[in-house]
């Protein structure tokens, strides 16, 4: 049986994954500059397990960022 919270948000981190793309579209599309958020869907898709569909690109946006902090 799903918890209160499962069950009342059917699609987990969109709202994170949305500001992901109102920050790009506010900063020219520069991740460097949206990093804080997407470091807000991570920690939202490691509290759903990445059971959700808003998690999936977040492996290439976490690559490039590791790509560019090296």
């Amino acid at each position: 049986m799903a918890t209160g919270d499962q069950k009342k948000n059917k699609e987990p981190c969109k709202k994170e994954a949305c500001d992901i793309q109102a920050c790009l579209t506010k900063n020219n599309f520069n991740p460097q500059r949206c990093l804080k958020v997407v470091e807000l869907l991570q920690s939202c898709c490691e509290k759903c397990d990445y059971n959700s569909t808003h998690c999936a690109s977040l492996s290439g946006l976490l690559k490039s960022n590791t790509k560019r902090n090296l």
